[in-house]
């Protein structure tokens, strides 16, 4: 079983590529199941449009009426799943969970990229200290408790600036992997940072001594591309790497999700 259950659209402004380009390049590699899972369009009760990081509200039809044409387009050749990446939201959450079965959608995967909302609240990605990190845990374990969810993508995704293993990525990684494990819930290898900077240097994610602690504390895994554009799943070479990298994980590292 090869499948990708984190790949994104241009409708998010800020990834490339026709969407059967996506799908072809996913046929070619050989991949069994495609999950497209593009930025949820939150519908903010403030007007706030997030340009250039998700599609506004009104292309959600839009792009869910196309994946299931593609769906049934290139059903004998590969299994389309349709969902989207979402974050923690609290004051959207039952909106999230209705429109999930209002539009009969595969899976919801959680990202958690923004504190509170990204109406204002901080982006996670650009944590530089302790406190920042407990915001980012805390809105981690909130999400993951939902339910809503099928893994939570690149839990160290902190680590694009906050390059220093110490004892507080420790402890936010032990809290994120024991949290996941009760919930059996994945938590993802995501290759696309690592794919836009080359060779991992230590920098960025996925970190080795994040995932050290995972395994330790006996979470599942999944491999996530995370593809802003068709190359990324077109070329073999990241996700090769990290099926070597993950090979400890045994069983452990899960190539099917739970569609909830």
């Amino acid at each position: 079983m090869k499948a990708n259950y984190h790949t994104h659209t241009a409708r998010c402004g800020h990834a490339f590529g026709t969407d059967e380009e996506y799908i072809k390049a996913a046929i070619a590699q050989g991949f069994d199941e495609l999950g497209m899972s593009d930025h949820v369009p939150w519908p903010y009760k403030s007007g706030f449009v997030h340009h250039g990081v998700r599609m506004p509200v009104t292309q959600l039809d839009e792009y869910v009426q196309t994946m299931r044409r593609f769906k049934e387009k290139y059903a004998d050749q590969i299994s389309l799943r349709i969902g989207f990446e979402c974050e923690y939201f609290p004051e959207y959450m039952d909106w999230l969970a209705e429109m999930k079965q209002e539009k009969q959608l595969d899976y919801l995967i959680f990202g958690c990229h923004y504190d509170t909302t990204d109406e204002g609240g901080f982006y996670f990605g650009n944590a530089s200290n302790a406190k920042q990190l407990v915001r980012y845990v805390d809105s981690a374990l909130a999400g993951i408790d939902t339910g809503l969810f099928a893994y939570l993508a690149h839990p160290d995704v902190f680590l694009r600036r906050y390059q220093r293993i110490d004892e507080n990525v420790r402890a936010a990684a032990k809290d994120l992997s024991q949290a996941c494990k009760a919930k059996n819930l994945p938590m993802e290898y995501n290759l696309h940072d690592r794919y836009r900077l080359g060779e991992a240097n230590g920098n960025g994610y996925p970190h080795p001594e994040f995932f050290d602690i995972v395994f330790a504390e006996g979470a599942k895994l999944i491999i996530g591309l995370d593809a802003h554009e068709p190359q990324e799943i077109a070329d073999p070479t990241q996700w090769n790497l990290a099926m070597d990298e993950t090979a400890r994980f045994g069983e452990r590292r899960v190539d099917r999700i739970n569609f909830r």
